[in-house]
């Protein structure tokens, strides 16, 4: 399975369990959780002021909220010293009515205030988070338009976005959520204790008796449904890319007669995600019922005790109503500060990858004052070339070309000979490690990388086109195109009467696959699009693989025209395309082993000779 789909299975589990992690499900750790939590803070420090106003709204809040049940317990006791003192028949005895009203007013003045700074905490830490992943977000598309070439060849598309999307995100919603409720907590952890030891130190002790046996069960059965949460996140991703594969591949599927075999593999993941997730949620599950059975044992004796010492007048009964409630608010923030440090945990890993970027060796800086070439002739020399991908495997070594304005020249040779390699270099999208490369007499590490890469225009095997009409896909070869320029270029790659046979013509719009035209019908309008640039110099690589025998036709006269006082570079595949090439260079293992016209090269019956007949003769035998 590829990366991609992994990347995008992890996504859609996280998704699937709410968006964060959940208790006794296990998190990615950060390698160095220390060092990114102190390079996080740096994208904070310039928030100080307003992280000083959430810490002041954030215990003006929890100060309101635990002030409530101290005082809802003097209506208690006021209550209830007027039905005793009715039930002992004592004279004009009465409950004090407009006591208790306007205690219960306080109470909602404070829960309304209370409300209101939890708003605004909430309101400044949202603000602090978006500009926070804005400047991250900046950063890292910044940093990737400086990457080179070499970066994305060793990572994964799938990679890449997961780390822009999906962990930025991931920092994004933990700033917003978890940073104020982890302040809350530990402000009404310790405001609970002290109200809580100012009614009675002794009901204090009993009530944190408990505590240990609660953090004791949780990590007893957490540690338990881990195991099975793992066993569920790698059966929910065996699932997904089962599924994935069975619908993208049903044609296949099919064809072969796999339908019952699919479906028995199928059968066999689902109940692995059944036995693991059943597992996994009723042990998790277990938890909060046992730590209210605990809780409950414990109000039993902070109830009793708390009756005994009412009835020795050394507290007053709404004292205990109180601090049962404070009781019952103290586990809470407990079991929460937990599960807050495992979702800070994940949001550290989620920094550290997105870290992992930021310091990606960058492409060698542009020189300050680049050389320009106003009018390019397209005279290219390679002298002395050599490049590596890795230190100590040579790819290409001492290479030597010199190649004359307007000259089509060929490149062939089996996979991983170079011929792509040579491309890349030449568009400096690797850096050779020695010797150098000249256009027009001017060393190309001399040249701005925007400058010389605008005198190339490219036509790949690979077709790219972007969620847009197909007008924009044809004018990104030229910003400015006219409407007519277009249209003439369109004409130019054949690519005119196809357009004009969709619904919308022009205005078409490709999806995100450009799934709702050919393949052939992709490459004509890459075509197009190199013929809008009018570039100085063009790269073929393999242009034509996609079409068919007609079409494929057609684009070689538009080619022949286009290329035409143009300096050109084909990689071809195809040897019958690349007869007329003024210079074909045969490679193999990163060396120029032969080089000359088809004629030449030919006459010598070496490499090229070979290839070239043994790609004939399987026509002819088919």
């Amino acid at each position: 399975m590829s990366e991609k789909r992994k990347q995008q299975q992890n996504h859609r589990m996280n998704r699937s369990h709410g968006g964060g992690p959940r208790m006794g499900m296990p998190v990615e750790k950060a390698k160095d959780f220390k060092g990114t939590l102190r390079r996080l803070l740096h994208y904070l420090r310039p928030h100080i002021f307003q992280f000083v106003l959430v810490f002041i709204m954030a215990v003006l809040s929890t100060i309101f909220t635990i002030a409530s049940p101290k005082i809802m317990g003097l209506a208690t006791t006021e209550l209830f010293k007027g039905v005793m003192m009715k039930l002992q028949g004592v004279p004009g005895a009465s409950i004090n009515f407009d006591y208790i009203k306007m205690i219960l007013l306080v109470l909602i003045v404070l829960y309304v205030i209370s409300a209101l700074f939890s708003y605004i905490q909430q309101f400044i830490m949202a603000d602090v988070a978006q500009k926070t992943v804005f400047d991250m977000r900046k950063e890292v598309n910044d940093k990737l338009a400086r990457l080179p070439l070499k970066f994305f060849d060793s990572h994964t598309h799938g990679e890449i976005l997961s780390r822009v999307t999906n962990d930025i995100d991931s920092v994004s919603s933990t700033l917003q959520q978890s940073i104020t409720q982890l302040l809350t907590a530990i402000i009404t952890l310790i405001g609970v204790t002290i109200m809580m030891l100012a009614i009675s130190p002794i009901m204090t002790l009993l009530g944190l008796i408990t505590l240990p046996l609660s953090l004791f069960v949780t990590k007893f059965v957490a540690t338990r449904s881990q195991q099975y949460f793992i066993g569920q996140q790698k059966a929910l991703g065996a699932l997904n890319g089962h599924v994935e594969e069975m619908y993208t591949g049903h044609k296949i599927i099919k064809a072969f007669g796999y339908e019952e075999r699919s479906i028995e593999k199928f059968n066999h993941i689902n109940e692995e995600l059944y036995y693991s997730g059943w597992k996994a949620q009723f042990i998790s599950g277990i938890i909060m019922p046992l730590i209210n059975f605990i809780n409950n044992i414990g109000y039993v004796f902070v109830s009793v005790v708390g009756g005994i010492l009412v009835t020795k007048k050394s507290i007053q009964i709404g004292d205990i109503q109180a601090f049962i409630q404070y009781s019952r608010q103290f586990t809470q923030p407990i079991v929460q500060t937990a599960n807050i440090a495992n979702v800070i945990q994940g949001m550290v890993a989620s920094a550290e990858r997105v870290f992992e970027i930021l310091d990606e060796i960058e492409e060698i800086p542009d020189e300050p004052h680049g050389k320009v070439i106003e009018f390019p002739e397209g005279e290219i020399k390679f002298e002395n070339v050599q490049f590596r991908y890795q230190e100590d495997v040579e790819l290409i070594e001492n290479m030597n070309i010199e190649v004359h304005p307007g000259e089509t020249i060929a490149i062939v040779g089996p996979t991983g000979a170079g011929k792509t390699t040579l491309v890349n270099l030449l568009m400096r999208f690797y850096e050779i490690n020695d010797g150098k490369i000249e256009i027009d007499g001017i060393d190309i590490r001399d040249m701005a990388r925007s400058d010389l890469r605008s005198m190339f225009g490219m036509v790949l095997q690979d077709t790219w086109l972007f969620n847009g009409t197909i007008r924009d896909n044809i004018a990104y070869g030229r910003e400015g195109a006219t409407e007519e320029e277009i249209i003439q270029a369109a004409r130019a790659a054949h690519a005119d009467h196809f357009i004009r046979t969709l619904p919308e013509g022009y205005d078409t719009i490709l999806n995100e696959e450009a799934s709702n035209i050919s393949q052939g019908q992709k490459q004509l309008l890459t075509i197009a699009r190199a013929i809008l640039a009018e570039p100085s110099i063009l790269i073929l690589d393999e242009a034509t693989s996609s079409v068919d025998t007609r079409t494929e036709a057609q684009i070689q006269k538009a080619m022949t025209a286009l290329m035409k006082g143009r300096t050109s570079f084909v990689i071809a595949h195809r040897l019958s395309t690349i007869r007329e090439a003024d210079l074909i260079l045969v490679m193999n293992d990163g060396s120029i082993i032969e080089k000359g016209n088809h004629d030449e090269l030919m006459a010598q019956k070496g490499f090229y000779a070979d290839l070239y007949n043994s790609q004939f003769t399987s026509k002819n035998l088919v």
